[in-house]
Parts: structure tokens; sequence; C-alpha cells
């Protein structure tokens, strides 16, 4: 079985440290994705798990058995590398094999046989005779999961496998990705800094940062219920708009706004001073400010003046200031759809329900609120 268990894991180079004290938990067949910034110790990680780094400190557990001092030959994983790791001189169907050469059980026609499988499933049947040199980066890196895959491993281990492949590409090989583990039904550990290959590839997201375990949950409990403010603003694209101020008697006052907490965010809250105003871009509302400046503003709605307006087809990214700020700083940013037409020095006014509010400690950074989730979907006939 290919359960991973963790504990306490630090790895130190001199004086650094690029992890400390990391505990995770990975179940037999679970995608999960570690990711953060650059740096964040993600893949010294994945090479400790793969024997390439030796831990410092703490335990690596693979199928229940201790792996710190295990070669990485010996502890039945597979691992893809983000430059593919070629043998340049070698056919595809000798860089696919070469996977099983020191496999003991199989003959010379099973190993062959073995190839001609996975290349099939992989769709490189008709690349077995060239050489590396002549594929293009989609084919080289489907060689490199056909001699990973080859072998049928318990783990796989994948560390920023995409990032050399264009968007498209880059996009159908997420999906190629997640119908190969399903069908293979293999634990997997999969290295990114890209958030969007986090929220669509995993099971969970093990966010790290500085060397340190942020938080680990399914996509959708990491983007609506972050843990800290980092998980905050690194899940999710555009960003998070975080607001710096303070919570005078249960009403958030920053420089440009004033905000009245609903009852439940007040109950979370409590006395804690020092707050950060966080909301998603899409849970911002806009509509255009009366060119007669009629009309009063609610609790939760503030006069904006659009900056910078980026068209992406689907949607628009509206950049926002307030209208007194001199200086012409970004206050938010929103989201519309991109039918919406809107232009620079656009006045309009913004509202934001506080359903859709994050609360974080500005000293801590943790969440002391987050946004309502509704639990339960109904689903209709249509």
């Amino acid at each position: 079985m290919g359960r991973i268990e963790i504990s306490n894991l630090t790895k130190r180079f001199g004086d650094t440290t690029a992890v400390e004290n990391l505990s995770l938990d990975i179940p037999d067949s679970e995608f999960l994705v570690l990711v953060g910034p650059s740096g964040c110790g993600k893949s010294t990680t994945l090479r400790m798990i793969a024997g390439l780094e030796t831990p410092t400190e703490g335990s690596i557990y693979i199928g229940g058995e201790h792996m710190n001092y295990r070669v990485p030959q010996n502890r039945d994983i597979a691992m893809v590398f983000q430059d593919y790791a070629l043998y340049p001189h070698m056919t595809v169907r000798e860089n696919v094999r070469f996977g099983l050469e020191e496999e003991p059980g199989y003959t010379s026609e099973e190993r062959d046989a073995r190839v001609e499988e996975i290349a099939d499933l992989l769709s490189i049947s008709d690349l077995l005779d060239r050489r590396p040199g002549e594929l293009s980066g989609g084919q080289q890196q489907r060689v490199a999961l056909g001699r990973a895959i080859v072998r049928d491993p318990e783990v796989f281990l994948m560390d920023e496998p995409l990032s050399n492949l264009d968007a498209k590409l880059r996009a159908e090989m997420r999906t190629e990705l997640q119908q190969l583990q399903h069908r293979f039904d293999v634990t997997t550990v999969y290295v990114t800094h890209n958030q969007t290959e986090a929220m669509t590839m995993s099971d969970r997201i093990a966010v790290m940062n500085d060397g340190t375990l942020q938080q680990v949950g399914e996509p959708l409990e990491l983007y609506h219920a972050p843990a800290n403010r980092f998980v905050g603003g690194f899940i999710g694209e555009p960003a998070m708009n975080f607001v710096e101020g303070t919570n005078e008697n249960g009403t958030f006052v920053g420089t440009y706004i004033e905000y009245p907490f609903d009852e439940p965010i007040r109950e979370n809250v409590g006395g804690v001073e020092g707050v950060v105003l966080g909301v998603r871009p899409e849970d911002i509302n806009l509509r255009r400010f009366p060119e007669d400046g009629s009309g009063s503003l609610g609790d939760h709605e503030f006069q904006m003046t659009v900056s910078v307006v980026e068209p992406h087809g689907d949607q628009n990214v509206i950049h926002l200031r307030h209208p007194d700020d001199t200086g012409g700083d970004e206050l938010l940013h929103a989201v519309t759809s991109g039918t919406t037409v809107v232009d620079a020095g656009t006045d309009v006014v913004v509202s934001i329900d506080p359903g859709a509010v994050h609360v974080f400690e500005t000293a801590t950074g943790d969440a002391l609120h987050n946004r309502r989730l509704e639990t339960e979907l109904e689903v209709r006939n249509v």
C-alpha cells in the first residue's frame, strides 16, 4: 500500500532550515499537491520522500515501513522531474524500458509488452523509435511519465512536471495526469508553485511557506476557509483583497473604508483590535455611481473609481482606488462578467455582502472569521 506518513520532519542545510517540523498523513491512492512560493521547502520535502535527501530530524513511512535511510531504488516509488531527465542517446522505447531493467520477475518479452502497453496508454506508440531530441516538450513529458508508470510503483512523486509546457498543453496534461492517477489508483505527491494546478488536480492541498506547513485540506476548504492571511492570498487568482485597519466597537475602520461587522463576525473577532479585512474579487459587486451624486450609500457600500480594466474575455478584472486617494493607489480589485463594459475613470459603488467577508488578525495573520459557506447543494431536474 502507498500510504505516506511524515512525522515532525525537519531538514537543515548548515544554518538554513529548509523544512521545519512537518507532519503529514497521505492516505493510499490520494493525490496530494504540495504548493507554495519558490524556496518554501516543497521540493526538499519531495526529495526526502524520494530518498534523495536525508532528514535532519523526523521520520518518513511508506506503506508502514520506515524509509529514512532506505535508498531510493528500494522505496517502490517513481519520480517525474521538471526537466524530464531523459537519456538523449536512447530511443523512446529504451527510455521507457529503462524503468523496468532492474525490476525482477520480468522476461525480456514481458518487458517489451509492458512498454508497448504504456506507450499505447500515453499515445506515444508512434514515437518509440525516436530519440528525445526529436520530440516536442509535451511528447518528452509523456515519455518521462511512461518511464515512471511502467514499473507500477506504490507512489508517484512529481516535481513541477508541467512547468516547461505552454499554457494550452499544460491544461491538457493536467487532465491526463488526473486520469492516469485515477486509472492506476496510486498515491501521488505533486509539487508546484502554480495554485491553479493545485486547485484543479488535487484531492487535498498542503500549503507551505518558509519551510512550514500553513494548512492542509481539500481545495475548496482552502479557498473559502483559509487558516491564515498567507493561504488566503496564495490560493485564488486574482488574489484575495486585503485592507488593513482596526476593529472599533464592531466596525472595521480603515483609511478609506468603514465596514460595520454583522453579529457572527463580531463574535468571532471579539476584542482583537488590529485586523485585516479580506474579500475575494468575485464577491465584490459593482454598479455605476449616479452622475448627479444622488442617492445614499448603504452600510456595506463605498464609492470607488476604476483605475485599470483588465479584459480576459470571459471576465474583466477591475482595479479600484478611492476617489480621495490623491496617490491613486489601488485599494481593491473586483471581477465582473466579460460582457460588462467598464471604462477607466468611471465612478462606481462597491458593495460587499457580510457573508463574503474574511477577517484576519494583523499581528499573527491567523483567520478570525471566514466567509459563510453553503454546505449542501440542492439538485434540480432540468
